[in-house]
């Protein structure tokens, strides 16, 4: 990198010697295969040979797939877009080449050069994806492998762009939060706190730190862009997908959506899960889920999301993300549902899946969209709770996600004022997160008490907050910084309009209401009055809001989602009963 003191190749790039960890995770991480294993293998793939030097695949460049090593070895190394080169293993025979990127055909986050002359199986990502399902107990020894090397790409930022600006920054957070959630490497230079950050600025004639640098693998830059623009560059979005038409369109990837998408696509149907931000939802936001089964440690939503994400590409869902769907027309013209997308081409679909949630709620707080960004925000995520280090916060909201905000940033802030509107949290919140909130000695609970302004420079961050504790008639004030508000949410159904799909008077989708069809068929309780449409989870009338319950109804319109493209296709319907 620029000024750096480091050694160098005889390319004039930075280099690092190659460290090999001992352990439990490093032998997990890089397996070695019997020769049964890869015998099991070879119908998947087909045998290819390099020569000394060759490049089996490049950062930036479509990933092949999946490579076995049957002779020879292959150098791994790390490349961002600045041309700083570093070693990280070599993999000699017996030994995979992958991460879950390779699942569904990303761009390789590293390169890797043939050290001699290699021979291997290369392994489509389709091939893959058959094999992990065929091969029950093989498959699952490389998908552990694959989750943990996407986990350490990721911690070192291999492969992922440089994003170079002021870390507090409004557009900084932004396409930070959109890297991470998505679980994309990516790197942070603070041109505030590294000379190096500064010089890039200064070379690249950008003034304002606060607008984004961002140094793609591929070396091209792009000043301050939108998360779509950013996605396409990298490859995280591909326009070119396999195909247009599908079985069934999923729209949204909480975990209602990813829930539909891997039972649906499990039992064989062709299908495709968009979203405009990114897998898991508002539940992907959350540090820490204690109620949901099976986890009785807890799990971070997104931990648990991006295990679904994998868990629905395994078996062939096609993920578009970001991909807003800015409308639907169900006239069936042509037979099919399509849903207007603003990347790449219509779709269509015999049936569509809502599962598009809920958008977080806006309270009516003076000039609170001129902080948002700045100091006002509707998730905590370690992005976040980084910028309030020894700080005095205010969370908004007595629900469960509120709670768990608040628990979270406590390990960092100084202090938590949580401001709940009503007369405690009894009424909204599990009691598990009552008992940990009393006994976190740095979280005040405020009841009947609301915010009535925010202050602050013009265009700066916010500064203050003023609020109102409507029980004792007093009215308070501090230099507080950061505001987090979980003041509920209102469904994300605006895309529906003019389609049919029924709305109750708040904006939750009604279902169960579709008439007997002339064959007698009864309506799903989570179809909508239009045929094929269906609603599940956070966005559906009536619904439990709840995580549990959207990954139970997205297992359950599978049922429904079965016997309606039975029916029309004018076969007996005859649903699959979800495991």
């Amino acid at each position: 990198m620029i000024d750096s003191d480091e050694d160098e190749t005889p390319e004039g790039r930075a280099s690092h010697p190659v460290t090999a960890p001992a352990g439990p995770r490093y032998e997990a991480t890089f397996p070695a295969l019997s020769t049964e294993e890869i015998d099991r293998i070879r119908p998947f793939g087909e045998v290819l040979r390099y020569p000394a030097g060759a490049a089996l695949f490049e950062t930036g460049k479509p990933g092949p797939g999946m490579f076995v090593i049957l002779t020879g070895r292959v150098a791994i190394s790390r490349r961002d877009g600045l041309g700083n080169v570093a070693p990280v293993i070599e993999q000699g025979p017996g030994q995979f080449l992958a991460e879950v990127g390779q699942l569904s055909g990303q761009p390789a986050l590293v390169d890797g050069h043939a050290v001699g002359d290699v021979e291997t199986i290369l392994v489509p990502p389709d091939g893959v994806r058959r094999l992990m399902v065929e091969a029950a107990e093989l498959g699952e020894k490389i998908t552990h492998a694959l989750l943990l090397r996407r986990t350490s790409l990721i911690e070192s930022g291999a492969g992922g762009p440089i994003l170079i600006g002021r870390e507090s920054s409004r557009d900084m957070v932004r396409l930070q939060t959109f890297l991470s959630r998505n679980t994309w490497p990516h790197t942070v230079i603070d041109p505030e706190a590294d000379r190096e950050g500064l010089a890039l600025l200064v070379h690249y004639r950008v003034e304002n730190p606060d607008e984004p640098l961002v140094v793609c693998p591929d070396g091209w830059i792009l000043r301050n862009p939108g998360e779509a623009d950013l996605a396409k560059q990298l490859g995280m979005l591909d326009d070119g997908r396999s195909r247009k038409t599908y079985d069934v369109a999923i729209v949204g990837c909480g975990p209602a959506g990813l829930a539909a998408a891997v039972y649906a696509a499990s039992e064989g149907l062709t299908v495709v899960v968009l979203d405009a931000v990114a897998f898991g939802g508002q539940a992907g936001a959350s540090m820490r889920i204690e109620n949901y089964l099976g986890f009785p440690a807890g799990i971070t939503g997104q931990e648990l999301a991006a295990n679904a994400h994998v868990q629905a590409q395994k078996f062939g869902a096609e993920i578009l993300i970001p991909t807003t769907v800015n409308g639907i027309d169900c006239s069936r013209a042509n037979g099919l549902l399509t849903l207007d997308v603003d990347a790449g081409p219509d779709i269509e679909a015999k049936a569509v899946v809502v599962a598009s949630g809920a958008k977080y709620r806006r309270p009516d707080i003076p000039g609170l969209r001129r902080f948002e960004g700045r100091g006002v925000w509707y998730w905590a995520s370690p992005i976040e709770a980084k910028l309030c280090t020894k700080k005095e916060v205010i969370v908004v909201g007595g629900g469960n996600s509120a709670g768990q905000a608040a628990v979270f940033l406590a390990r960092n802030a100084g202090s938590v004022r949580m401001m709940v509107r009503g007369k405690g949290l009894a009424a909204s919140m599990s009691r598990y997160l009552i008992d940990r909130i009393e006994a976190t000695g740095n979280i005040t609970i405020m009841v009947e008490t609301e915010i009535t302004g925010l202050t602050g420079e013009p265009d700066g961050d916010l500064a203050g907050v003023t609020w109102r504790d409507r029980r004792r008639g007093v009215d308070g004030s501090a230099a507080i910084e950061n505001v987090f508000i979980f003041a509920g949410a209102d469904p994300a159904t605006g895309w529906l309009r003019g389609c049919g799909v029924e709305l109750d008077r708040n904006g939750f989708v009604v279902t169960g209401t579709r008439p007997p069809s002339p064959t007698g068929e009864p309506s799903s309780p989570l179809e909508t009055a239009v045929p094929g449409v269906f609603a599940i989870g956070d966005v559906r009338s009536g619904s439990v809001k709840r995580v549990g319950s959207a990954i139970g109804e997205g297992s359950q319109v599978c049922s429904a989602i079965h016997q309606f493209l039975a029916a029309l296709d004018g076969e007996d319907a005859k649903p699959k009963a979800a495991a």
